[in-house]
């Protein structure tokens, strides 16, 4: 459900943006609401459950998100609507963490590898499925079914939980890192609200400069209370390791393009080329497609040859098919239009995406192994926040510029090109960033099952090690 919500929307948001008359930013806070109280919560959502008990914080997250859904289907103007929207990300933060650290807790050491492949892989294939699961539920009811049907999935997860999932905790580690944790949400709601309400409000506005300010201060005091906590929420140790800042920067600008991307092309499809929500959702399968199919032979080709050329050459085919996607904005057929953009685009993330997670994982000691996931997790969802808040006012699309065929078009080509570019800075960095390890490039062992490595919303984990 977590996963889905993250790209379910982007189909719905013309409907959204016509049914409240809601302008570009709008519809940004709707998406940026879920994503800002996720990224700013993951990692206090995994260190809760790690003090509380894994499945207690893993069901109050399954409950509220349960709760938060509803209300946004109630919503009655779209002010209520970004609200349950940031109560929606809390619960996601809750119960995302728990529910991998539970898997970590359940499985035997041999069997956990692909038992967290296996996690990853539906991650991946539910964020994936969104646009299309989004599109059919607007076509034969409402926008609001998109939240609505994550009630019943929610109370047989629930269910589930209380009869099979045993409690678990961490190791102990102290109190939770309070300070680190607000601190932590002050530098990413005041950035972001700076960069959504920019172009809105003006860059030099008296609200603009002081969000950003607060969100400096609160960068430069998070360092100071990390290096002086005795149980830090980011030990800042770990970016001492190259190879774990290299994945990272790498994941950000990646899942920046992806993030972006996928907020502007459905509305891109159904206001220009005149798609209907299902046919835009359809349009998007090619991706859930080639990710399940080839994300498992990626995975064990990085195990064997390292992670650096697939981190190299993966984004700059992501580049290339985002760079095809100019092509949705000519009025052309689907084969010859968004077609082989959507291809490309999907071949260079499930060339990327495999290798990412397990990179940044290997990188650091095995006592931060957990750490370093979530924080990979973590900067993805904020790759995607920054690109939400950001493209729409870089390619030109101010007011009700996004609802206009003619005003689109122009600047979703501006959108995809500036999105290609990050993905060329990513391939760059990869390169110059990323090693293969002796670990990294031994072969996998023989009979290793399959199993999926990627996620669109969430990176993968490593599986077959």
């Amino acid at each position: 459900m977590a996963s889905i919500d993250s790209t379910v929307v982007g189909i719905a948001l013309p409907s959204i943006g016509r049914q409240f008359h809601a302008p570009v930013v709008t519809i940004q806070w709707v998406v940026s609401g879920y994503l800002l109280t996720l990224a700013a919560l993951l990692l206090v959502g995994g260190s809760l459950g790690d003090q509380l008990g894994r499945r207690r914080i893993f069901a109050i997250g399954m409950a509220w998100f349960t709760v938060s859904s509803a209300a946004c289907a109630a919503a009655p103007d779209a002010t209520a609507l970004i609200v349950t929207r940031f109560l929606q990300g809390i619960g996601a933060a809750l119960l995302t963490p728990g529910s991998l650290a539970i898997i970590e807790a359940s499985f035997r050491q041999e069997d956990r590898g692909r038992a967290i492949g296996a996690w990853s892989g539906f991650s991946g294939l539910a964020t994936a499925a969104g646009p299309l699961l989004g599109g059919y539920l607007i076509s034969v009811a409402s926008w609001r079914w998109i939240f609505l049907i994550n009630v019943p999935v929610a109370l047989a997860a629930l269910a589930i939980t209380a009869r099979h999932v045993p409690e678990s905790r961490g190791e102990p580690a102290g109190a939770l890192d309070r300070p680190g944790a607000m601190l932590t949400a002050v530098l990413l709601a005041g950035l972001t609200y700076a960069l959504v309400e920019g172009s809105v409000k003006g860059w030099a506005s008296g609200p603009v400069v002081g969000t950003l300010s607060a969100a400096a201060a609160a960068g430069v005091a998070f360092v100071i209370v990390e290096r002086r906590s005795r149980n830090p929420l980011v030990p800042l140790g770990i970016f001492r390791s190259r190879q774990f800042t290299a994945s990272n920067l790498v994941t950000l600008l990646v899942y920046a393009a992806l993030g972006g991307t996928l907020f502007l092309l459905p509305v891109q499809l159904e206001v220009v080329d005149r798609y209907s929500p299902l046919d835009a959702g359809l349009s998007l399968l090619p991706i859930t497609a080639l990710m399940l199919l080839l994300s498992a032979r990626s995975g064990r080709l990085a195990t064997r040859i390292g992670p650096r050329l697939q981190m190299s050459l993966g984004p700059l085919v992501v580049g290339a098919g985002l760079a095809l996607l100019v092509r949705t904005s000519d009025h052309s057929s689907y084969l010859a239009g968004a077609l082989p953009g959507v291809v490309v685009f999907a071949l260079g993330l499930v060339i990327t995406v495999a290798p990412l997670t397990a990179t940044a994982m290997g990188s650091v000691d095995d006592r931060h192994a957990g750490l370093a996931s979530a924080f990979n997790n973590d900067v993805a969802r904020f790759g995607s926040l920054i690109a939400v808040s950001t493209l729409p006012a870089l390619a030109g699309l101010a007011g009700s510029a996004y609802l206009h065929p003619h005003s689109l078009a122009h600047g979703f080509r501006t959108a995809v090109e500036i999105a290609a570019l990050w993905c060329a800075a990513a391939g760059l960095f990869a390169a110059a960033g990323i090693r293969n390890t002796p670990s990294a490039a031994a072969a996998p062992t023989a009979g290793s099952a399959p199993c999926f490595h990627c996620a669109l919303d969430a990176p993968p984990l490593a599986a077959d090690a």
